[in-house]
C-alpha cells in the first residue's frame, strides 16, 4: 500500500502540551494543500476536484442551490507540443490556468483534470449564468492569445457545461459523464464550441437570488452605528 504523503502532525518532542505543535501543525495543512494542487499550473487536482463536487452537490441538496459543472478540453493540443515543442506546451498550460482563475469568481473551483482538459465547479450557478462563463473564457482564448518565446500561440478550447440540481438523482461520477458527454459533442461538432443541455429547459431566473445569496455567503453584515446615526435622516425645525 502506498504511504501517504504526509504523516499526521505529532509533537516532535512527544510531549503532551508541545511548544512545536502549532508550527508543526501549519506544516501538515501546507502538506496538505500542495498534496491538492496540480504541480505545473496550480489549480486543484483531478482528486481534490472530485471531493469539491461531492461536497458542492451535496450543499445543492441541502440548500437547493444549483451547481455547474464546465468541463474544457484544448483544441489540439498535440499539434501545439509538435509544433513549439513540450516546453512552451506547458508555458501554455500555465498560462491558460491564469485565464481561468482572471475570469471566475473567487467561489468558484478550477480543477486541472489531467493533460490538456480541466474541470471548472460553480457553486450557485444556473446553467446560463454557467454558459456565459464558459462564452467569457472562450473569448479570452480567441482574442488574446498567449505571446510565448517571442511568437504567438493560437489557442481555442472545446466546452461541455452542465447544472446538477435537487430535482435529479445524480452521483459524482455520473454528473462527471454528462459534463463530458456535451464537452464531446463540442468536438464532434468542430471544436471551439460551447455545448450543455437545451437552455430552454433551464428556469430562467437570475442567477442567484437573495434567499440563494444569504444561503451561500450569510446575512448582509449590520451597517456600523456611526454610519447608521450618519444616513439617519436629521429632525425638522
Amino acid at each position: 500500500m502506498q504511504k501517504p504523503l504526509c504523516s499526521p502532525a505529532l509533537c516532535p518532542l512527544g510531549a503532551e502540551d508541545c511548544p512545536l505543535w502549532g508550527e508543526t501543525q501549519r506544516l501538515q495543512d501546507e502538506c496538505d494543500r500542495l498534496r491538492d494542487l496540480s504541480p505545473l499550473t496550480g489549480l486543484f487536482n483531478r482528486r481534490y476536484m472530485k471531493i469539491a463536487l461531492d461536497r458542492e452537490m451535496e450543499r445543492s441538496r441541502r440548500t437547493g442551490l444549483p451547481t455547474s459543472l464546465i468541463m474544457i478540453d484544448l483544441d489540439y493540443f498535440k499539434r501545439i507540443n509538435d509544433t513549439y515543442g513540450h516546453q512552451v506546451g506547458d508555458e501554455v498550460l500555465k498560462w491558460v490556468s491564469r485565464v481561468w482563475r482572471q475570469n471566475l469568481r473567487r467561489i468558484d473551483i478550477p480543477c486541472r483534470y489531467g493533460g490538456e482538459e480541466f474541470a471548472i465547479i460553480l457553486p450557485g450557478t444556473r446553467l446560463q449564468a454557467s454558459m456565459r462563463a464558459a462564452k467569457r473564457l472562450q473569448t479570452t482564448l480567441v482574442n488574446s492569445p498567449p505571446q510565448l518565446g517571442g511568437r504567438q500561440v493560437p489557442l481555442t478550447a472545446s466546452f461541455g457545461v452542465d447544472t446538477f440540481t435537487v430535482r435529479e438523482e445524480l452521483t459524482v461520477r455520473s454528473f462527471l459523464k454528462r459534463a463530458d458527454h456535451y464537452l464531446l459533442e463540442a468536438k464532434v461538432k468542430g471544436r471551439n464550441q460551447i455545448c450543455s443541455q437545451k437552455p430552454e429547459n433551464a428556469k430562467r431566473t437570475p442567477e442567484v437570488t437573495l434567499d440563494e445569496r444569504i444561503a451561500l455567503f450569510g446575512p448582509p453584515a449590520l451597517p456600523a452605528k456611526g454610519m447608521a446615526r450618519k444616513n439617519r435622516p436629521s429632525p425638522k425645525g
